[in-house]
């Protein structure tokens, strides 16, 4: 597996709670990996390190260089995340992260296609070029058509698959979803695990997604179950 993402030995704690207990994760290229666990158990606390977002009381994450080859072991070629300064972890996680939530949080008052060129725009691109490159994204996504609708003019499928599109735009290193399929139902819900799999995975990306579903956990191909803060179960569905 080419290491794209590492994190090693990380902790974290909340006052007197410990969310995270010395864990160990990798995910590489084209990977696709699950994190499970009951509520409290750390399993957002750990996708939100990794992303940058949660620096970790100890460990370190580290986030393969842009220019360096694959196959490197950590450590050469690669940049400690969790010690950088705040507008330089912003930039790195606009143009080489690329995020979906459970309620896609997209901005009511900007059409679909905005709503996906967002990361581009504020990266300095101009809005022409930026809606036309977020425009290449509906079709493959299934939702041609729907460009210039806001938000409230979606279902709850056609606003994931945008949000989809808007964490793939910037064509990521790593994708990270916390609870992407949460507000949908069944059906739904397994369209969209199946697209956002596929597409990461033609695109060359790594995700790393939080899910309470293990239907929806089995489209990766590993998952990890995490309770009180530590990796207590590992299953790779397919070769890594």
């Amino acid at each position: 597996m080419n290491t794209v993402l590492a994190g090693h030995g990380l902790v974290k704690k909340y006052g007197s709670t410990t969310a995270l207990s010395g864990v160990d994760v990798e995910v590489g290229e084209r990977d696709s990996l699950a994190i499970m666990g009951p509520s409290g158990s750390g399993k957002s606390t750990l996708l939100h390190t990794l992303a940058g977002i949660v620096r970790p009381d100890g460990g370190q994450v580290l986030l393969r260089s842009e220019r360096s080859e694959t196959g490197v072991p950590p450590g050469e070629g690669w940049e400690r995340i969790d010690k950088l300064g705040e507008n330089r972890l912003s930039a790195l996680r606009r143009k080489r992260f690329g995020f979906v939530f459970q309620f896609g949080q997209l901005l009511p008052e900007l059409p679909a296609e905005e709503n996906v060129a967002l990361p581009l725009m504020l990266e300095g691109m101009p809005r022409g070029r930026a809606v036309e490159r977020a425009r290449r994204w509906f079709a493959p996504l299934g939702i041609d058509g729907l460009e210039k609708r806001r938000p409230g003019q979606l279902s709850g499928g056609q606003a994931q698959r945008v949000a989809i599109a808007r964490a793939l735009v910037v064509e990521p290193d790593v994708v990270f979803a916390d609870e992407p399929t949460g507000a949908l139902d069944q059906t739904t819900s397994t369209e969209v695990v199946r697209l956002l799999t596929s597409v990461t995975r033609e695109q060359g990306a790594a995700l790393v997604m939080v899910t309470h579903d293990a239907d929806v956990a089995a489209h990766c191909d590993r998952v990890l179950q995490v309770r009180d803060g530590l990796i207590t179960h590992y299953t790779q569905y397919t070769a890594a």
